[in-house]
């Protein structure tokens, strides 16, 4: 069987990643999209382009009937389904293969093997792999603790919740529960042992229809934020012999026990000498890459030929040299991780590879997005992975730390700070890493001076005035006879704080009331010398928000402007919208009272659950109501201060 044409049944980087294979190796190539990605360049670089009607995942890249019919309508003879969505669905897997289409993953009967945690868990019991047991919530004791609720068919840390308080556990269940049939569309939920300082450990097996199973080493994905992994590397450092070797047994007869076909990999937590099985996600991972480079092998390639009917590929026996790759996440983790949407208006990130396999030491980025691409709600927030492949540990996490922090990414905030710190903190260069590390991190990080960031972004403003005005063209930017104050600036940082910037202009270019040198300005470029320090500011305007990169680092601003729209302003107290999303539970009713830190609403977001609270004791009155969509800075609630006589928050 020889496969032509090949429908990712998924979006963004993962459609992207397996067309870059497909292409190399002749096959046709078809995407499907929902509205709200129209405009992505996944779909302008399919071959062909079905378009599946609406934005929600339910309606669209869940809707296997419509992704099968965009499959036959389009004369492709496969489907590849990429990861998330439909990926570990054995209904989707036998309604494929029942319409005549190969299906590019493991057998429908694996898939349903390890789609109930709950199950694969027995399962892989009896078959000799080192398990956690099962603790039945309602029987769950203080000896028990701490706990850690589960999605039975779900993954990325969605429908997931630690517990270390038994009063705590039924509500956090439903919490989970609720999350659990929102993005996968089964609420079941269990309970095992959360080990507080453990690693995630994963190992990357390739099975063929002859028996045969291919171990690719191991990844270490501790590194995890909301339970999503955020650092990832192969191979897994520090580990003992004797570990290594009871992953991998562990991963090939979990993989033997079902018959595996395809690629899949098998997860365990380790702690110490100790190793025990999570899952085995029944597709290709997130973090193939690392394993892609460290064994020189294209797992999607290996996909392919394994799903047309062919042996597992020959690969090296050990890895070479080491690989790190980090997720770059629309979000913001000084205010717990919220998600952002909105445009990309600049979105650089310097890499030498895309897609494409190794063959020699360097980078490589799998992005969904590109410069002027609108990242919107419905979907999970990572924007890419970027991928560093050296000879030794400290080479790739330094190569790829350099890669992120000469990157130039505007419009929305992200986590690439706090990924640039990861990578040279001095207990992740020792390998000290646990699922828990960044619990105790600093999410925010050192503030930096703005200082020189504004002074350049005030003085491009002022050229970008100069160059679009039609008369007086020759007379310099803020001519005074007689200068009597400087000119003014109001700029607003990420923070909301207001930096104001105070400048003089004139025939002789121009100066700050300190020794703070110009030496050239455009719209597009500012060059300062401050304290001796010769600082090239490049300076991209867009709209009202000016973004400034140079070797003090990135910044980005607002423009304040000198008169705000009375109609513009909010009245105290009120609790705005954080981001565009769906309210879908009101926990208070309008004229009640609430104390400070209460749940009020939680908002749906980026497949995420985000509570809003009581920013201190007061009255509610609530703005929205269930099933409704927000955009960010809409008025969800307003508390006031006053507390009605003898009723009590």
């Amino acid at each position: 069987m020889t496969i032509s044409r090949i429908l990712v049944a998924n979006r963004g980087e993962i459609a992207r990643r397996v067309f870059t294979t497909a292409r190399r190796l002749g096959i046709g190539t078809v995407a499907v999209y929902s509205d709200a990605d129209c405009d992505l360049p996944f779909v302008r670089e399919a071959d062909l382009a079905v378009r599946l009607p609406g934005s929600t995942p339910a309606d669209t890249y869940l809707r296997g009937d419509l992704v099968i019919e965009a499959a036959l309508r389009a004369g492709a003879d496969a489907i590849h389904p990429g990861y998330g969505f439909l990926s570990e669905n054995a209904g989707f897997a036998r309604a494929v293969t029942a319409a005549g289409l190969t299906w590019i993953g493991p057998t429908p009967d694996s898939i349903d093997s390890m789609g109930s945690k709950i199950a694969a868990k027995k399962l892989m019991a009896d078959a000799g792999v080192p398990v956690f047991g099962e603790i039945d919530p309602a029987a769950a004791t203080e000896a028990d603790l701490p706990l850690l609720v589960k999605a039975s068919a779900g993954g990325g840390g969605r429908g997931m919740r630690i517990v270390r308080d038994l009063a705590d556990l039924a509500g956090q269940v439903q919490l989970a529960s609720d999350e659990a049939a929102s993005a996968f569309g089964d609420a079941t939920v269990f309970c095992e042992p959360y080990l507080e300082h453990g690693r995630h450990v994963e190992v990357q097996v390739v099975g063929d229809t002859y028996g045969n199973v291919l171990v690719l080493g191991e990844r270490d994905c501790s590194l995890q934020r909301r339970h999503q992994k955020v650092v990832e590397e192969a191979p897994a450092p520090g580990l003992s012999d004797e570990v290594r070797r009871t992953l991998h047994d562990g991963a090939r007869l979990a993989a033997g026990a079902i018959g595996y076909v395809g690629a899949g990999t098998v997860e365990f937590m380790v702690s110490g000498e100790k190793v025990s099985f999570l899952e085995m996600n029944t597709r290709l991972q997130v973090e193939h890459p690392v394993t892609e480079a460290v064994f020189g092998i294209d797992l999607v390639e290996a996909q392919v030929r394994v799903a047309e009917g062919g042996r597992i590929p020959s690969a090296p026996t050990h890895p070479r040299g080491h690989a790190v790759e980090v997720r770059l996440y629309a979000e913001d983790p000084a205010a717990d991780y919220q998600p952002q949407s909105g445009r990309l208006d600049a979105f650089e990130i310097p890499t030498g590879l895309a897609f494409e396999p190794f063959d020699t030491y360097g980078t490589r980025l799998d992005s969904g997005f590109v410069t002027g691409s609108e990242v919107g709600t419905h979907y999970d927030a990572m924007l890419a992975k970027v991928i560093a492949w050296g000879p030794d540990r400290d080479s790739a996490f330094r190569t790829l730390a350099g890669v992120l922090e000469r990157s130039r990414i505007h419009g929305l905030v992200t986590n690439r700070d706090l990924l640039v710190r990861l990578l040279r903190d001095e207990k992740v260069l020792a390998g000290e890493v646990t699922t828990d590390f960044l619990g105790d991190f600093d999410l925010a990080g050192q503030e930096p001076d703005l200082t020189v960031a504004a002074r350049a972004a005030a003085i491009a403003l002022a050229e970008q005035d100069r160059a679009a005005r039609r008369v007086q063209q020759g007379i310099p930017v803020a001519w005074r006879n007689v200068v009597s104050q400087p000119q003014r600036t109001a700029l607003a940082a990420r923070d909301g704080e207001e930096i104001v910037v105070d400048w003089y202009g004139g025939r002789d270019g121009y100066r700050f009331d300190d020794d703070t040198e110009v030496l050239s300005a455009g719209p597009a470029q500012v060059v300062l010398v401050t304290g001796r320090l010769r600082v090239v500011c490049d300076v991209h305007i867009v709209g009202e928000r000016v973004h400034v990169d140079s070797g003090l680092g990135p910044a980005s601003f607002r423009i304040v402007p000198r008169f705000v729209d009375p109609a513009e302003q909010v009245s105290a107290g009120s609790l705005l919208a954080p981001m565009p999303g769906t309210v879908i539970a009101v926990q208070a009713e309008s004229g009640s009272a609430v104390a400070a830190g209460q749940t009020l609403l939680v908002l749906e977001a980026m497949k995420m659950q985000h509570s809003i609270s009581a920013p201190g004791d007061g009255v509610v009155e609530i703005a929205v109501q269930v099933g409704q969509q927000v955009s960010a800075g809409d008025v969800l609630a307003v508390v006031t201060s006053e507390v009605p006589e003898g009723e009590e928050a």
